[in-house]
């Protein structure tokens, strides 16, 4: 009689790591035309170490030989990178999707067109509130509009499927309802992710991250609408208020195992939410290119072993949330094997009440004098990295 081996259950693969990651974010710039009070990456400025156009195709290049299925571009603003519609061209021409995260600023009806005729691009709008009054007081004045035009055209050139990305706060899990129908409006998906304290997310994470009662009424708003809305790995945390599987998405922290991110100058993060030399974990011009940081990191080899539940084990829920998000506990001064701060069952206040140590991000191209724009800023593209740092606005 033939035995047959179990399966082993797909989280389980996913914990020890993967040949290459699910989902690999870019950010191919820090530039930025606005400067959003929670942005993960403290946008703003242009790095004169940015990589070139050839430097951004050989990594191409390995991601198609790696069979990375798609990338999923951000920044800053990627569309104020001269050779940004190049580079999509060259990727979706060697087989990598790109998925792209924009404020909207370049899609015109031109670029919707052009959008709408391609099978391997797909199209993220950010939008931070339903009205222009929530999404502006994050965003930036103007922002709203500008985010709605670039819905408008998209919709009108035939694109089908854009994405609304959504950061919930405290004040705007309110208009989920509201997020949902402006989605349907232009026939679009809406896509939520929680609010980590990264960033400039640091500095106002304590007033605008969502109430522990305000938790509650996500997580049931996400059972009764989770199937229509994606929220990718974004609120495991909230496992622990029901049944296991109830929520949609991969409850495990997945840096290091199946995400990471690639930033504007080539180094390489466990996590997009972890923008810190404590989870930095190589850089592609100096370690023998991407695959070679992916699968031969000592961090991410750490990462990739069983990871101890700590002060959660002896916590009911802790197969459900696994412990939260790394990301949101390193930032806020939390141990990494303690609960996450915004912990369902209430252990996260209490550590969050003692003396903590935040740690800062690594990096911070915030432009100085300010970090709220007086509104969207005309597009006047640079046609080459510039050679010192820049306080001006990118466009």
């Amino acid at each position: 009689m033939t035995v047959t081996a179990p399966v082993p259950r797909l989280v389980d693969q996913f914990e020890r790591g993967l040949d290459a990651p699910i989902c690999l974010t870019w950010e191919l710039t820090y530039a930025c035309n606005l400067s959003c009070v929670h942005c993960l990456s403290s946008s703003g400025k242009r790095d004169p170490r940015e990589l070139t156009t050839r430097q951004c195709m050989d990594i191409i290049d390995e991601l198609e030989r790696m069979q990375v299925f798609y990338v999923n571009i951000g920044g800053g603003e990627p569309t104020v990178r001269s050779d940004f519609w190049e580079l999509v061209d060259y990727a979706t021409a060697h087989h990598v999707g790109v998925k792209f995260s924009t404020n909207g600023v370049r899609i015109t009806e031109e670029v919707a067109a052009k959008l709408a005729a391609s099978d391997y691009v797909d199209v993220q709008i950010s939008l931070d509130g339903a009205t222009a009054e929530v999404n502006d007081a994050v965003r930036g004045p103007g922002s709203f509009a500008m985010a709605t035009r670039a819905l408008e055209n998209l919709r009108a050139a035939g694109f089908t499927d854009a994405k609304i990305s959504v950061v919930v706060t405290r004040h705007n899990v309110d208009q989920l309802n509201d997020f949902k129908a402006l989605a349907d409006a232009y026939g679009a998906t809406l896509r939520i992710t929680r609010l980590r304290p990264s960033g400039r997310g640091a500095d106002v994470w304590d007033e605008l991250h969502p109430t522990p009662a305000q938790q509650v009424q996500l997580y049931d708003w996400l059972v009764a609408h989770g199937e229509r809305v994606l929220t990718g790995d974004s609120f495991f945390h909230l496992s622990g208020l029901g049944e296991p599987g109830a929520l949609a998405g991969l409850n495990l922290c997945g840096a290091g195992r199946v995400v990471c991110l690639i930033d504007p100058v080539g180094d390489v993060y466990a996590c997009p939410f972890a923008i810190h030399d404590t989870f930095l974990a190589g850089n592609i011009l100096t370690d023998n290119g991407f695959q070679s940081v992916w699968q031969n990191s000592e961090l991410f080899r750490e990462l990739r072993e069983p990871q101890s539940a700590g002060a959660c084990g002896s916590c009911g829920h802790y197969d459900a949330c696994r412990g939260g998000c790394m990301a949101a506990k390193f930032f806020t001064g939390l141990p990494l094997d303690g609960p996450d701060p915004e912990c369902v069952q209430g252990y996260g206040e209490p550590a969050l009440a003692l003396d903590r140590d935040k740690p800062k991000p690594s990096v911070d191209h915030s432009r100085s004098g300010g970090r709220t724009p007086k509104g969207p800023i005309p597009l006047t593209l640079l046609s080459a990295p510039p050679k010192k740092f820049c306080n001006e606005s990118p466009v």
